[in-house]
């Protein structure tokens, strides 16, 4: 069927089983032969080259992929910064009904922020403006309330300034050491990040009574695990580097020898 003459098919030329067995490898792989070569150059010239409609649809999924649930989520916290601090400053910052809304918007943000990393993960979506926007939109949130709580009165500014300084302190940390390695998210950063949510919406709303005192243990709780785990992460970055700097020394000498 495919023309192949005895030679190209490497028997003595009579037809049989192994003449056509011979010529269908030599047709599929272009390994030897007249035909085999043509099969290749032709094969070949066309596997080379991309047709413009692929690039085409390449770049479109490409570009389709930053809007992504994830990415969109947290495009949205980073909408609802500025929506919760007029919230939060209407009318004197002191009405409970605009506090009310402004705590609902703290929340999506809180809830958001939990959804588009494990929609990221989860489903394969991670992107660099998400790595880059994510880790921004959760220190801004928070960093607006805080901020709005301080100056309204209702928070100290102490408490503010330990929670920044360590979420700036640590963030700045990681990109110290990160020639070293990657700095993992434990546990204990995870609870801290929870109760520093949960501590922020108590104070956002305005509440009184047995809540107002309840609130403030649980801003306490929060304070300790920021300073704990904020510890914690120098004392990894401390190892990492170490290790690093070790496994560099350790490659250099390998190589010398």
């Amino acid at each position: 069927m495919t023309g192949v003459p005895a030679s190209a098919a490497g028997g003595p030329g009579a037809p049989g089983t192994r003449g056509a067995a011979g010529a269908s490898s030599a047709s599929g792989k272009g390994t030897s032969g007249t035909s085999g070569t043509s099969g290749t150059g032709a094969t070949g010239t066309q596997g080379s080259k991309t047709p413009r409609g692929a690039k085409l649809s390449a770049a479109a999924v490409n570009q389709a992929s930053l809007w992504n649930v994830a990415n969109l989520l947290t495009m949205l916290r980073l909408v609802l910064v500025p929506g919760f601090v007029a919230l939060m400053l209407a009318d004197g910052g002191y009405d409970p009904v605009w506090r009310a809304w402004a705590w609902a918007a703290f929340a999506v943000a809180m809830i958001t922020d939990v959804f588009d990393g494990h929609l990221a993960r989860t489903y394969n979506l991670v992107t660099d403006f998400g790595k880059i926007a994510d880790p921004i939109a959760d220190k801004a949130i928070m960093g607006a309330a805080l901020i709005c709580l301080s100056s309204l009165g209702d928070l100290p500014w102490w408490v503010t300034g330990v929670i920044l300084g360590r979420e700036l302190g640590i963030t700045l940390l990681r990109f110290v050491v990160i020639r070293y390695g990657v700095i993992p998210a434990s546990r204990g950063g995870k609870i801290k990040t929870l109760t520093q949510g949960v501590a922020v919406g108590m104070y956002v709303l305005a509440l009184t009574g047995p809540l107002a005192t309840l609130r403030f243990w649980v801003m306490a709780a929060a304070v300790a695990l920021t300073v704990v785990t904020g510890l914690d992460y120098v004392r990894q970055a401390i190892v990492l580097r170490r290790q690093g700097l070790a496994d560099r020394k350790a490659a250099a000498e390998e190589a010398e020898a």
